[in-house]
């Protein structure tokens, strides 16, 4: 059969799936839309959870990062899974013990201000919007390699299914459908790193391959891809290409983020209990360290087959390179979606892929006729393509195509539902309208929700910037905005409603200017930041995706001091914040 007829056929029995999923179990109440009935088992909840938590980023960049980062793409691995020893400890189980629907209600409560709700609600919408561009790219391009349409026909097919289980189900329905992506796309991401892993190494255990020797030498896996991208003139893939001050605050602000987003601090009010919502803390945990202790040995087993097929000579030797007439059926698929390119710039015919940055190189390689790298590869391509560029099955390509959409959808209809509760709920519910009846606020929320999927296919067909990084931007925007008012509104009395309020909009404007400033992130489409984009022109040094630290330490900095400079919280605020620490 077929690949792209076996690509529509599990791609389309998965989308069946969930759609009778959500027919199944359709919200009839506010309380089933918002946080499914508060009914959901731990287990069942942490891996709905880790569904939703792992999106795109996780499962089409991270690895694609890693493949190429090496080293630096270790603060993706220790930020998002750390966020969530964050999460179990400091906020999930007091946040159920207050038992409302949504953050901003929370923040409305504890800060004793209509204001401060808005203002949380306006820092949501920054972050999920963020973050759900990166989500609808993830779409777009595996829809427009594996089913072979332009992307923006696959965002509409991705939109629809979307719109049928999260606006129809609400909580409910996208609860139970994340159990369903989870179980596809965990099973999508492990299958071909088994494959690869035993063709490379002759262990099937992706982690255990990563610490074998390749067969045919006599070195190990990473000795031999270091060996390799270094005769290209590539940095060492074992060193650290940033500083250490840059690596700390990008895994802080990852790790905290995690801790202070909303779609996934709302799946923890769908379970019983205080007890349940650390269970689901831990068993989310499991269910992601899965993937994540998975995602290293991908990304280096798919960075060397890709340098191994593109590049076979060694260094000096131009009759080593591919020709480019011979390239593979993979290379010309990946080709006709512009994620991956060549230019032949001193036409010779062959594919001359090296380092374009080092001095050292491009001595040598002017001996023979080098004018500069030639290929260009997208790093959100590499977990797709790599079971293509291993040859195998094609049941496998098909599999992971499918696990790459359900990772996308699965995260994509978390974001939706907050956004769409933070409108009907917080906006509509709780400040302009407190008279609408139930039926009038779920109706209200599957309006909100469309609306939403209709910006998110906007965002994701005019990306502003590859996966992981966006997602990145989000958790930095959370880091700085959301997690410091939740921490303090549960561990001290003294933070008031200006306090919380002037921390929010300080944390959450200086984070989202300085990402713009250096990256153009969304208001310059064509992606010209106002600033060079280098470590010389950064504050200390830290990067727009590291910068979410210190937007969290003016947060909290400017909430303290204005709180001491303004009258303390009501007495029975105080009280509110002693029950939610010590329940009885």
């Amino acid at each position: 059969m077929a690949l792209k007829t076996l690509t529509y056929l599990v791609v389309g029995f998965t989308f069946v799936v969930y759609i009778a999923i959500a027919i199944w179990s359709k919200a009839k109440s506010t309380g089933e839309f918002y946080v499914a009935g508060k009914g959901v088992h731990p287990i069942a909840n942490g891996m709905a959870t880790a569904a939703d938590w792992m999106s795109a980023a996780s499962f089409i960049s991270m690895a694609g990062i890693i493949a190429f980062a090496g080293y630096d793409g270790s603060r993706f691995l220790m930020g998002w899974t750390g966020g969530f020893v964050l999460l179990a400890l400091l906020l999930a189980p007091y946040l159920r013990k207050y038992g409302k629907f949504t953050v901003p209600e929370f923040i409305g409560d504890r800060y004793y201000s209509k204001t401060a709700r808005i203002v949380a609600v306006i820092c949501l919408l920054f972050i999920s919007f963020t973050y759900i561009a990166g989500q609808m790219r993830g779409v777009g391009i595996v829809f427009s390699r594996f089913l072979e349409v332009p992307i923006g026909t696959g965002l509409i097919v991705g939109m629809g299914i979307v719109f049928i289980y999260a606006v129809l189900g609400g909580m409910k329905g996208i609860t139970y459908t994340q159990i369903a992506q989870y179980c596809v796309l965990i099973f999508a991401f492990t299958v071909p790193a088994i494959f690869i892993a035993f063709q490379l190494t002759g262990n099937f255990i992706p982690q255990v391959a990563f610490a074998s020797k390749v067969i045919g030498t006599d070195l190990y896996l990473i000795e031999k891809l270091n060996q390799v991208i270094v005769d290209l003139g590539f940095p060492n893939y074992t060193e650290s290409q940033r500083s250490t001050l840059d690596m700390f605050c990008i895994t802080a602000a990852l790790m905290i983020g995690t801790a202070g987003l909303p779609h996934v601090i709302v799946r923890f009010f769908t379970v019983p209990n205080v007890s349940d919502a650390r269970y689901s803390a831990g068993w989310a945990l499991f269910f992601i360290g899965i993937l994540y202790l998975t995602a290293p040995a991908i990304g280096s087993m798919a960075r060397l087959n890709l340098t191994n097929t593109v590049q076979i000579g060694v260094v000096g030797d131009a009759e080593g390179n591919l020709f480019y007439e011979e390239r593979p059926e993979w290379f010309r698929t990946w080709e006709s979606t512009g994620l991956l390119t060549f230019e032949d710039k001193n036409n010779d015919g062959r594919v001359q892929y090296y380092d374009d940055s080092n001095p050292d190189f491009e001595e040598q390689a002017n001996a023979f006729g080098w004018q500069g790298n030639e290929l260009v590869i997208d790093r959100d391509i590499m977990v797709l393509a790599n079971p293509e560029i291993a040859n195998l099955p094609a049941w496998v390509i098909a599999l992971i195509a499918a696990g790459g959409v359900a990772a996308a959808l699965s995260t994509a209809a978390g974001l939706l539902l907050v956004i769409s509760s933070s409108i009907s709920h917080d906006l509509l519910k709780g400040v302009i309208a407190p008279s609408i009846t139930e039926s009038q606020e779920l109706f209200a929320g599957r309006i909100s929700a469309a609306v939403a999927i209709g910006i998110a296919g906007l965002l994701g067909y005019y990306p502003p910037a590859f996966v992981a990084q966006v997602v990145a931007f989000a958790f930095g925007l959370a880091a700085a905005s959301l997690f410091p008012v939740l921490m303090l509104g549960i561990f001290t009395k003294t933070i008031n409603k200006e306090g919380a309020i002037a921390g929010m909009l300080t944390g959450l404007i200086f984070t989202y200017g300085y990402i713009e400033f250096f990256k153009g992130l969304f208001l310059q489409w064509a992606g010209t930041p106002f600033a060079a984009d280098t470590p010389d022109n950064w504050i200390f040094g830290i990067s727009p995706e590291g910068i979410g630290i210190v937007g969290m330490i003016l947060n909290i900095t400017v909430a303290v001091i204005v709180s001491k400079l303004t009258n303390p919280p009501p007495e029975e605020v105080q009280n509110l914040v002693e029950e939610i620490r010590h329940p009885q």
